[in-house]
């Protein structure tokens, strides 16, 4: 398997041997996680080509600050947040002795029943998870500031939101983290949205948009909320990650791709005489219709984000990297 690209050369950060012990260390350290990941048989190739320069581009960034460094990774749905932030945890933790943490903003949805509450008060469209405004975003600023405290005897629990069953799960299977982190990563399909300007907001998008927003409360609502809190959450970042999907049909193909490995969970689980009937799993038309909750902000982000990010990865309609763009210059060697 040949690649599409490469880290740009003239952002090669820290030395050949830093880079090459990374490697080594990284893929000893994936021999038993390889499977899990699914990740492409071209693994070693991307380590030394992307990966481990791309995390030692984050480490050299790390080091022009003090205390931890918070890092954005931004995607649509399918795009392979979760995938990256897994690699970007081994070779960091395993390769460059860095303590890792993170979680998604999908982990701080708010619970059902609130959703709820503002389905009644706002507007119906907000029982979907999704668009800001259904996250708890006061948690994760908590979250975030406590894992940036400076104190080895600090637990930071961290929420677990199971989309199975559409709500959060109880606190007493929430993650726990003890002290402090090198590393922060808060990854999600909006991390890093910017408000859109009033007049964007007057036409709809798609027919979700006409038919049940037609005088805009729910978008406008949106929109206030990414002035407003989760502006404040982001402004956490020290950095901003982008992967950046061809075409809103890749993320409904993407999308799709992901209810089906939720299915195949389901069917083991019935598989295993559990109960199922409480556990949601949607049709292609319930994904076309989940996914244009999503589509207004998703398609403002694929125009504006790569000028913003501060490392944008393009993926291309088979869901590889195609192409690479570090928006500041940092180092070479």
């Amino acid at each position: 398997m040949s690649l599409l690209t490469r880290w740009p050369r003239d952002q090669l950060c820290l030395s050949v041997e830093e880079r090459r012990h990374a490697v080594q260390a990284v893929e000893q350290a994936f021999a038993a996680t390889l499977e899990s990941l699914k990740v492409d048989i071209g693994l070693k190739e991307m380590f030394e080509e992307i990966y481990v320069p791309l995390a030692a581009w984050i480490l050299a960034r790390k080091r022009q600050q003090e205390g931890p460094l918070v890092l954005g990774i931004n995607g649509a749905q399918g795009a392979g947040k979760s995938t990256l932030f897994n690699l970007l945890e081994v070779i960091l933790g395993e390769g460059f002795d860095l303590r890792v943490v993170g979680f998604s903003i999908d982990d701080i949805y708010k619970t059902r029943a609130d959703r709820e509450a503002m389905a009644r008060s706002i507007h119906p469209l907000f029982v979907t998870r999704g668009v800001p405004g259904t996250h708890d975003v006061e948690l994760g600023m908590e979250i975030i500031d406590s894992l940036c405290a400076d104190d080895p005897e600090r637990v930071t629990k961290i929420p677990v939101f199971d989309k199975s069953i559409d709500d959060r799960c109880p606190d007493s299977v929430w993650q726990e983290w003890i002290g402090g982190a090198d590393l922060i990563v808060l990854e999600g399909w909006c991390v890093g949205a910017q408000p859109q300007q009033e007049e964007t907001l007057v036409e709809p998008v798609n027919i979700l948009e006409r038919n049940e927003d037609p005088h805009g409360v729910w978008r406008r609502h949106v929109n206030e909320q990414l002035k407003g809190s989760y502006r404040e959450l982001f402004s956490r970042l020290d950095v901003l990650l982008m992967l950046c999907v061809p075409s809103m049909d890749a993320v409904y193909e993407w999308r799709s791709l992901q209810e089906k490995k939720l299915a195949e969970r389901i069917q083991y689980i019935y598989d295993t005489q559990q109960p199922t009937d409480h556990l949601r799993i949607m049709d292609g038309n319930e994904i076309k219709r989940f996914i244009q909750h999503y589509e207004r902000l998703t398609r403002a982000m694929l125009d504006e984000m790569p000028d913003q990010a501060d490392v944008t990865l393009f993926l291309n309609e088979n869901h590889k990297i195609a192409d690479i763009r570090v928006l500041k210059p940092l180092c070479s060697s």
